[in-house]
């Protein structure tokens, strides 16, 4: 994990002495290198799950160490040299992936046989934001954590782009925002200023970095998850 971002990278490999790849290349990148060297590891493949700079920034650090290493990420995600993303059987282990658009348009979340790779869709008790470069809508990434993520297996282990990993029960059962979706608690209904406009709060919930991520209602009706710290709150 990033000191600065408290981005995650992740080194994956079903064996010592085989092949092996990685997702995101959000730094710091010699620890891993260090245990690709110390297990064998041959990297081949760097999967991105998104084009945020927070998770690519180490991309020529990666390229320079490994040569000919295949970079692949959705085509609607700005990555010079990637190619578009296929399952791809890397050693023992078959990658799949979930197109789970929201927070950019091209996210994609890696399945890898009881692992999920989420990149800035889900973390542990809370969501990805919407108002990111390259983002989509509410309705993008609530379709993706519920229709998508929400349908694995509740044991699946769920390794975030940030911070703490968790399960899809775990999520399923505590996460504040998916509890609402799902109808077991209310919404709120707090009159707040996000963004310097008025607006209804339905869910003040904790933030990877130790602060909020809060889903207000626009006085038109639109949905939208912002920052806790873009929200004005008179209680």
């Amino acid at each position: 994990m990033s000191d600065g971002f408290l981005t995650n990278t992740y080194l994956v490999a079903s064996t010592t002495g085989g092949p092996g790849f990685l997702v995101d290349a959000g730094g710091p990148m010699a620890p891993l290198f260090d245990a690709a060297i110390r297990e064998s590891i041959d990297v081949t493949h760097l999967l991105l799950t998104h084009h945020h700079h927070d998770h690519v920034c180490d991309i020529e650090t990666v390229k320079a160490r490994y040569p000919k290493i295949v970079v692949l990420a959705h085509p609607e995600e700005p990555v010079e040299g990637a190619k578009a993303f296929e399952p791809v059987r890397i050693g023992d282990v078959l990658v799949e992936a979930l197109h789970t658009p929201g927070h950019t348009a091209g996210m994609l979340n890696f399945t890898v046989d009881g692992h999920v790779f989420t990149g800035d869709t889900l973390f542990k008790n809370s969501i990805g934001g919407v108002r990111a470069p390259g983002s989509t809508s509410f309705e993008d990434i609530k379709c993706s954590i519920m229709d998508e993520l929400m349908l694995l297996d509740e044991d699946t282990e769920v390794h975030p782009g940030h911070t703490d990993q968790t399960t899809i029960g775990e999520e399923w059962e505590n996460n504040p925002f998916i509890r609402v979706w799902r109808g077991l608690d209310p919404e709120g209904d707090e009159q707040v200023t996000a963004l310097g406009d008025p607006a209804t709060l339905v869910v003040w919930g904790d933030d990877y970095d130790g602060g909020h991520k809060a889903w207000v209602r626009w006085a038109d009706g639109r949905d939208d998850i912002v920052p806790g710290s873009k929200v004005q709150r008179t209680t």
